[in-house]
């Protein structure tokens, strides 16, 4: 079945693709010229206006994901806009949440990564949509070299590791994203698609 990956994110892309290697899935990436604007006031809402947008200009089912990061002492920031937080690149988006950080204690360092999962026809209609969170901590500084966006930050729960020190494997085990994606495989292979 050919399925087309919303996103112009290549880690994304690696991730994904790695989980469905057993499946007899062939994801394809968003068309370059393809950048729907994420007007949504949620994750969810967000996941759904880049699915069907992509299914519609493809003629393809496809699944997107939006993903971001939000941390309790920050009221939610940086949420739904984890990706545009500041501009610069990833590491400049660490280094401000480190910086908003610097006087938050331990113990009131709480933060989960969210995943809002869309799957849509080619005709732009939601199949099926699920969201998941992977529950963790703030760190106080930048560990591991595995990984993108803020998971050299994120602690862990119960272990002293951040989501970029463990392996792709372990990640796509654990993970918001991890999560989701298996639970929107499940309906896939389940639903009787046409190839």
């Amino acid at each position: 079945m050919k399925l087309v990956l919303a996103t112009h994110n290549p880690g994304k892309i690696r991730e994904f693709s790695q989980m469905a290697s057993g499946d007899d899935i062939e994801l394809l990436p968003m068309p370059d010229d393809l950048d729907p604007e994420e007007t949504g006031a949620t994750f969810l809402e967000n996941a759904i206006i880049k699915a069907s947008a992509a299914a519609k200009a493809t003629n393809l089912p496809a699944v997107a994901d939006d993903s971001g990061l939000e941390i309790d002492a920050l009221e939610g920031r940086p949420g739904i806009r984890s990706a545009r937080y500041v501009p610069g690149s990833d590491a400049d988006r660490r280094l401000k949440i480190l910086e908003e950080m610097s006087e938050v204690p331990d113990g009131k360092r709480q933060a989960a990564f969210v995943c809002a999962m869309a799957f849509c026809s080619p005709d732009g209609a939601v199949l099926n949509t699920t969201e998941q969170r992977w529950h963790g901590t703030i760190g106080f500084e930048e560990r591991g070299q595995n990984g993108f966006g803020y998971d050299p930050i994120f602690n862990l729960i119960g272990r002293d590791e951040t989501s970029a020190m463990i392996t792709n494997e372990e990640k796509n085990t654990l993970s918001h994203r991890g999560q989701a994606w298996r639970e929107m495989l499940d309906f896939i292979r389940s639903a009787e698609l046409p190839v």
